[in-house]
């Protein structure tokens, strides 16, 4: 029995570690979402100016996970977590104690940084720490609960504290988390010789990478505003398109690439991430709409708010568990598939909300249907990105995993925010009451998000049907399995 075994005390409190840092970074991004109209009243924010508070944080997020996660590989995996949590928690502090709007917006993107190097050097950790396949299984499990119960319980952790001691306690609240996790890396995180010189390190692949993910993640948050079709939105998406393309050139030809295309062998590991990046377009952006109709429509409390998504919260944390211990018999595939399905429905359950809307009948069966099938979901996909990734790429194949999430979150939104604006806003022409109004474009991104959902559920069909981990010091398989899919042509 190995000594960080999940047998063992300390193969469980490092579990609890890794998933209190995932926790952590996965809460920041919705837990501002209750606190908005708390922050514009006392920051005296414009409406366009206040969708920087989140979106300041997705931006840094997923522009520079690729770096961190590839960081984590090269220069160690503690040296780089515990530089993320100090980050994070400084920037943090300065958030809280923000005087006006620029000084909160610049502490959300310093924010994003410390997140980006954060979440990759954990996810990696976890993957090279616990290498039995019945330990990986199991520990890829809870990460998977956590990741999925988050995002619910961000939005509640917001309603509390803005009701409770104020918005700023949504920024205090990490300083403290810091401070509670850094001793406890220290303690159980061994750490790593570094392993790159500064002539290893892919410069110009960082910097490309990083600004294209940047132009691409800003342009898709500003398009809503901009208009999809408007001269600058062609040309920022333009732009990140040739930076990143630029990237992939510079890969293929440096020496020692940040993202080696070697990578991309490993069975299943693209398609587990288009997976992820088109479900999260669909799924993420339930909270967002969710959030609205409860407080603009049903006139909810932020703390009402909260409250009303922690059954959300047990459920999928309980449907995850399920799901781990049944991926030893079914494989990732099937997971995924119905998964992706039952959220799908779960969502369109959601898309019928009407003006008059019950929590019990309305609300809650969606929501309860969304957290078995994301439960699920989460613990296959995350178990299928890792399977047969080497330790020294541990990182980097967690960070493509979560740039998939962040990316796909980010455009899910600024597409289902756009169709669930214009809707709105032709009723309101028409003089439609607004609570009808907002609903109805509450209901049609809603909509749109299932359809997303369920067009994940066919894109997991590429997905390799990974029972048991693959040993990560065993050489990268690049054959098919007997019974997988054919790969992507892109792959």
């Amino acid at each position: 029995m190995t000594e960080n075994s999940l047998a063992t005390r300390r193969g469980k409190l490092t579990l609890i570690l890794l998933c209190a840092v995932g926790f952590m970074d996965f809460v920041d991004a919705t837990i501002v979402n209750v606190a908005l109209p708390s922050i514009r009243h006392d920051l005296h924010l414009s409406v366009q100016g206040l969708q920087w508070v989140p979106s300041a944080y997705l931006l840094t997020y997923g522009g520079f996970m690729l770096l961190g996660g590839r960081a984590a590989d090269l220069l160690g995996r503690r040296r780089v977590l515990v530089a993320g949590t100090l980050i994070i928690g400084i920037a943090s502090l300065v958030g809280g104690f923000a005087g006006n709007s620029g000084v909160l917006i610049g502490a959300r993107l310093v924010q994003g940084l410390g997140a980006a190097l954060m979440l990759p050097s954990a996810l990696s950790i976890l993957t090279t720490t616990f290498r039995d396949g019945s330990d990986r299984h199991k520990a890829l499990g809870v990460w998977a609960a956590v990741a999925g119960l988050s995002s619910a319980a961000g939005v509640l952790a917001g309603g509390l504290l803005t009701q409770g001691p104020g918005w700023r306690w949504v920024m205090f609240i990490n300083p403290i988390a810091s401070l509670l996790l850094l001793g406890p890396i220290f303690r159980l995180v061994s750490p790593e010789r570094r392993t790159a010189r500064a002539a290893d390190f892919d410069f110009p692949g960082a910097v490309l990478a990083t600004g294209g993910m940047l132009l691409l993640v800003f342009a898709l948050v500003k398009a809503p505003d901009q208009g999809w079709g408007s001269v600058r939105t062609i040309g920022e998406l333009g732009a990140a398109v040739v930076i990143l393309a630029a990237f992939a050139l510079n890969e293929s030809r440096s020496r020692h690439p940040l993202l080696p295309p070697s990578i991309f062998r490993v069975r299943g590991l693209g398609a587990a991430d288009a997976t992820q990046f088109i479900a999260f377009a669909g799924f993420a952006s339930m909270f967002f709409f969710l959030t609205l109709y409860m407080q603009n429509v049903l006139g909810y409390s932020p703390i009402k708010t909260g409250l009303a998504y922690l059954p959300l919260c047990f459920a999928i944390g309980f449907a995850a568990t399920g799901a781990g211990q049944l991926l030893a018999r079914v494989g990732t595939r099937p997971l995924i598939v119905v998964g992706a399905l039952i959220t799908a429905g779960g969502v369109y359950w959601l898309s019928r909300i009407p003006v008059h809307g019950s929590f019990l009948t309305d609300l809650l069966p969606g929501m309860l249907i969304v957290s078995v099938g994301i439960g699920a979901m989460f613990v296959a996909v995350a178990t299928a990105a890792n399977a047969g990734v080497r330790p020294e790429q541990a990182g980097l194949a967690a960070a493509l995993l979560n740039s998939a999430q962040q990316v796909g979150g980010a455009l899910g939104l600024a597409v289902l925010s756009a169709i669930a604006t214009a809707r709105s806003t032709h009723l309101l022409a028409t003089h439609t009451s607004a609570p009808v109004a907002l609903t109805a474009g509450f209901q049609r991104a809603l909509l749109a998000g299932s359809i997303a959902l369920a067009a994940s559920a066919i894109i997991a069909l590429w997905v390799t049907n990974t029972r048991e981990q693959a040993d990560p010091a065993a050489p990268v398989a690049t054959a098919p399995e007997p019974d997988a899919q054919p790969a992507p042509a892109s792959r």
